[in-house]
């Protein structure tokens, strides 16, 4: 049984027809993130729990799929967010040219042997002899190793030891592999690294090597979600740095995975088999390999390169007993598929990836040390170069927090939990719509996660009450394992909803509710699916007592009202969900006939349409290059119809600033000047800047562990749930003084202060003239700017974007406006409605500006 089925009401727009009915197609969300958990005011909750959630990038890469060597080295582009250390660092230039310059032109001329903090602080490195790469990954290590090396035992503090006597070559291949495709393996030959590596095979040999390492006493186990123990995380009696193709790759299908799509198809038509594409293909190989007996072909030849010869030194040699090398012969005593398999390994030469025992153990490092379970090349290289730039920093207390994780096993129970959350999420977001047996796994992992996550709950919430202190707890929590399981648990929702479980989904919303410890940027959006399910499906479920359906029904209609009543009382569900909470309570009291007196009146915040204006210029329709290999022919950037392609960016003729060319805001922009005001094309940096100056102090103010490094712009929980709670008693007074209108006083202080500096602040951008900023918060009204700071504060990362493109004011009316501007075709996205949604609330005036060509000329 999968439930009890309920009939649904015409207002959910439920099908009934199929339990798991492929979804309605919805537009893409292209700017918001997949765990803002925000629904469009427009769609009922419903519908959003109900739609196949969107795709995820993950960090971990499958084998290469790619058609070519150039699209494979693309591949190693890692599709990540910053890590909180990164998004806290300013912004510098972290491209090869940028690195290339510390590490050659400020190379020093002597030959003076530095360590690394002597490279560091004296800015020299010296090619194939240092690397900033090299020096970054030891950075990490020897960090975390100086404050937590408690939480590594013998086993792995003796592999850190053996990784100290690798030389700097095999140092620098290992870096460098292991910001590319961590799981892959990689042709020795075609590693581009030989201008820092002047013996590649000797390096390559000494990652190989096999190490002893110590008798380990650990036990290990399978966490909750884990259905058997990770076995490529456990280190043996012996281990080595990398695996060799030649001990590991055994099977046809491991080996076709080494070939570019070129070299397999050629293989393929040798084998007379077919295939669209690679995965095809191999299958193909696959089949026909079982069905037949050896069969010998030439083809697939390496060149005699120079490269080629690198390999030639480490593929294994077979040898009789007088210790002479024997020719195999190619197709008698083996059978197909071995043959298929060395063939491939003939033509790649000898091949290498990085141990997975030993990569996992850098990793948990480099989650330590970043606090987070993403990095990227520059990642790995933005502390360093932010370190060694002349900026100037605010001043704070650094504190790098050693309880950070409070024992081994709470670190290793927390990577299980990422492995899992990423399990889960592989299963919903990455494979197209969810069909039930992948539900069904889902939910069984839920139901093993689900009594730890309880457990979990208590024991941190016994940690607010008795251990914690100054608010540090709502950062640590990010790094329990009871912050993934909740996230986890949150997913469940969307599982009971498909299952129409609706009981239990709201059992599941109670709870989630009852604990105030974990991910409160979805508060929100609990107490919306809970109003909606008290609303329409709570009454059928409601055991069947002396009432009438209609007397249950209503009863459930008031346990919504009050529901969405405590979500706008709750003081950490997000003012982004309030409209569509009090938009319900009025609903609600209608269907209820509350009398007139007793309802709610939310006309001081009900939103007011933004006003639609015209603009009128001279597009400019210019043709542009196709991508190469489409013969030269060109473009024109239309759709054909006389209007812009859409998503394209279009250029205009400025009437108003000397008649030269000019993007459609700032065309826009110069028309809203004829009309009076002044503004900026800022798509945000306005809001950002003024955020940055009003809260600069409660910013830096001292919260434990969010400042690990004195290159800090921002604390690292700015971008997180955790900012707020941690500082709302200073934040809801800095907004008091802000309603009241204190922000001039607050801006003049911070400009004085540090404006001759220009200091490194998250946010400010010192370019904007202050005589500008002065009259903003002059003309803006202090309750106005109160709320845009508040939902800032709240939401810092999810609401950087969105906000309309141009923002205006006018100093004799004393009126701030922003205004979107859309092209023709144009639409507006989910994030840019929300924020419309807010601003309006506000009672800020919002505007569409759409731009129409009323001349098109030839570019």
């Amino acid at each position: 049984m999968l439930g009890q089925r309920v009939r649904h009401p015409a207002s959910t727009n439920f099908d009934e027809d199929s339990d798991f009915k492929s979804p309605i197609a919805k537009r893409i969300k292209r700017q918001e993130s997949i765990d803002s958990s925000i629904s469009r005011a427009e769609v009922e909750e419903d519908d959003v729990l109900r739609q196949t959630p969107p795709r995820a990038f993950s960090r971990e890469i499958p084998d290469s799929e790619a058609d070519t060597e150039e699209e494979d080295e693309q591949q190693d582009i890692t599709l990540t967010g910053k890590t909180d250390l990164e998004s806290a660092l300013p912004p510098v230039k972290t491209d090869k040219e940028a690195i290339a310059d510390y590490e050659a032109i400020r190379a020093a001329e002597e030959t003076i042997p530095l360590d690394l903090q002597g490279r560091l602080g004296q800015r020299k490195w010296v090619r194939g002899k240092s690397s900033i790469y090299v020096d970054a990954f030891n950075l990490a290590l020897e960090t975390v190793l100086e404050d937590e090396a408690h939480l590594f035992d013998e086993v792995e503090m003796a592999v850190f030891e053996q990784w100290k006597y690798l030389s700097y070559e095999a140092q620098f291949l290992y870096v460098r592999l292991f910001l590319r495709k961590n799981a892959a393996w990689h042709r020795v030959n075609r590693l581009k690294y030989f201008s820092d590596i002047a013996d590649m095979p000797a390096a390559v040999e000494d990652l190989l090597q096999s190490r002893p390492l110590p008798k380990s006493t650990a036990v290990p186990y399978a966490h909750p979600g884990e259905f058997e123990v990770a076995e490529d995380t456990v280190l043996g009696e012996s281990f080595t740095f990398a695996d060799g193709s030649a001990k590991y790759i055994t099977t046809l299908e491991d080996a076709s995975k080494l070939l570019m799509l070129d070299e397999l198809k050629a293989i393929a038509k040798e084998a007379k088999v077919q295939g669209k594409n690679k995965r095809e293909l191999i299958e193909s190989l696959r089949k026909t390999s079982s069905k037949q007996g050896g069969l010998g072909w030439s083809g697939l030849k390496r060149s005699d390169t120079e490269e080629s010869s690198i390999e030639k030194e480490l593929e294994p040699k077979e040898l009789d007993e007088n210790g002479e090398e024997v020719n195999l012969p190619s197709s008698q005593g083996v059978s197909r598929d071995d043959h298929f398999v060395k063939k491939i390994l003939d033509s790649t030469g000898s091949c290498l990836r990085l141990s997975p025992p030993a990569l996992k153990l850098f990793e948990r490092v480099h989650l330590v040390f970043y606090r987070s379970t993403e990095w990227t090349e520059k990642s790995l290289t933005t502390i360093i170069l932010a370190r060694i730039s002349r900026r100037n920093f605010p001043d704070y207390i650094v504190s790098r927090s050693t309880n950070i994780f409070p024992s081994r096993s709470a670190l290793l129970e927390f990577e299980a939990s990422i492995r899992t959350q990423f399990q889960v999420d592989n299963i919903l977001e990455m494979n197209g719509t969810v069909q039930r047996d992948g539900l069904q796994k889902v939910k069984d992992i839920f139901e093993e996660v689900y009594p730890r996550w309880q457990a979990l709950t208590v024991e941190e919430q016994l940690k607010e009450e008795r251990v914690y202190e100054n608010g540090e707890g709502a950062y640590l929590r990010r790094f329990s394992p009871a912050w993934v399981y909740t996230r986890i648990v949150h997913k469940g929702l969307y599982l009971f909803a498909r299952f129409k479980e609706y009981k239990r989904e709201h059992q599941l919303l109670v709870e989630l509710l009852d604990q105030r410890l974990f991910h409160a940027a979805r508060r929100g959006a609990w107490y919306q699916r809970k109003a909606l399910l008290e609303e329409h499906y709570m009454g059928a479920l409601s055991p069947v007592d002396d009432r009438s359906e209609e007397s249950r029904k209503k009863h459930w209609k008031r346990v919504a009202l009050r529901t969405c009543e405590e979500g706008l009382q709750d003081n950490e569900c997000h003012i982004i969900y309030h409209y569509d909470l009090q938009k319900r309570i009025s609903k609600l009291e209608k269907s209820l006939k509350v009398v007139k007196r007793e309802q709610h009146d939310f006309g001081h915040v009900m939103l007011v349409k933004p006003v639609e204006r015209t603009a009128e210029g001279i597009r400019i329709e210019k043709d542009i290059p196709l991508p190469p290999g489409r013969n030269g022919l060109i473009r024109r950037i239309s759709d054909g119809n006389n209007g812009p392609r859409r998503g394209g960016k279009t250029v205009w003729v400025d009437e108003r600033e000397g008649g030269g060319e000019c993007s459609v805001e700032a065309m826009c922009l110069s028309w809203y000047r004829d009309q009076g005001w002044k503004g900026y094309h800022s798509e945000g940096r306005i809001v950002r800047t003024l955020f940055g100056y009003l809260f600069y102090d409660i910013l830096f103010t001292y919260v434990p562990n969010v400042f690990q490094t004195p290159y800090q712009t921002c604390p690292l929980d700015l971008h997180t749930d955790a900012f707020f709670p941690s500082r709302a008693s200073l934040i809801n007074h800095r907004l008091a003084e802000i309603a009241n209108g204190g922000a001039e006083g607050l801006l003049k202080r911070v400009w004085e202060d540090e404006h001759e500096k220009e200091t490194c602040v998250v946010g400010i951008d010192w370019s904007f003239e202050i005589e500008d900023l002065f009259e903003i918060v002059k003309c803006f009204k202090g309750q106005a700017l109160a709320t845009v700071c508040q939902v800032m504060a709240q939401e810092y990362q999810q609401r950087g974007g969105g906000i309309p493109d141009l923002f205006l004011w006018h100093l004799d009316r004393k009126e701030v406006m922003f205004s979107e501007v859309k092209s023709e075709n144009d639409r507006l996205s989910d994030t840019q409605r929300l924020w419309i949604h807010v601003l309006t609330g506000a009672g800020i005036k919002v505007e569409l500006c759409n731009a129409i060509a009323k001349e098109v000329r030839e570019g």
